[in-house]
């Protein structure tokens, strides 16, 4: 069995892997004053009510974000697990990052690129919609070779509404209608239609310099919200980035 944990600065998922399968996954609220008793009660409990062993767990493979929890998260697992987690960085994945600094490319894009290759193969585009939406490019040779980073679109209202002392909170969803008769409508329609445009316009400037159509993969919280109206997004994935760990722990023969 293997455990994979991805640490965002929003989310941590947990995802449980037995026979090459995600058998089961948990989205949790990442929280900075979290301790590493309460990581391992967390998975304890986690563990418990789906009725897995936590002793029949082999490895532990990470993508982290926030490098203030990562000592908590290795305390937790070499407590519950007994085994040393490993973290995914550009040296261990196995795929060829042309970044000028590779080491700056974040855990969970290396991760999705690694699962983009393996699932769908290069040319492809990874919209990655969580708390910031990222682009990531590989080429037909399966090499990653950077992309954009912009604000989530959580990120984005909540920046909003907190700096407009007259906007009210709303909920994130597909509008009935584009042009919004209240406030509310108003705010809801350039959220979604506003985040849709900036995928798909980005996404037609990435294919024309990259040189051509390429598959594009979403994934993340918001990408099935996204994906339902963008013309650009082909395929929507959301255990991408768990699945870039598998993939990662298998190279490295950790299952």
């Amino acid at each position: 069995m293997l455990l994979v944990i991805d640490l965002g600065n929003t989310n941590t998922v947990f995802g449980v892997y037995t026979g090459g399968r995600l058998a089961r996954s948990w989205r949790l609220s990442t929280r900075l004053d979290r301790t590493v008793d309460e990581y391992g009660l967390l998975v304890r409990s986690l563990f418990g009510l789906e009725g897995l062993d936590v002793g029949a767990v082999q490895a532990v493979v990470i993508a982290s974000v926030v490098p203030a929890l990562d000592s908590r998260l290795t305390g937790m697992v070499e407590a519950c697990f007994g085994v040393p987690p490993l973290f995914v960085t550009a040296e261990n994945a196995g795929v060829k990052i042309l970044y000028d600094d590779p080491r700056e490319v974040g855990a969970d894009r290396i991760s999705d690129a690694v699962a983009a290759i393996e699932r769908y193969g290069g040319p492809v585009i990874v919209v990655d919609l969580g708390t910031a939406t990222t682009f990531n490019a590989i080429n037909g040779r399966n090499e990653y070779l950077g992309g954009l980073i912009a604000p989530g679109v959580e990120v984005s209202a909540r920046a909003l509404i907190d700096r407009a002392a007259k906007l009210p909170r709303v909920e994130l969803k597909r509008p009935d209608t584009l042009i919004g008769r209240s406030t509310t409508a108003s705010l809801e329609s350039g959220f979604f239609w506003g985040y849709v445009s900036l995928v798909d316009g980005i996404v037609d400037r990435m294919q024309a310099e990259l040189g051509g159509e390429t598959r594009v993969v979403a994934t993340g919280g918001w990408s099935r919200l996204i994906a339902s109206e963008s013309r650009r997004i082909t395929v929507t994935d959301s255990d991408l980035t768990l699945d870039g760990l598998y993939l990662v722990a298998r190279r490295l023969s950790k299952i």
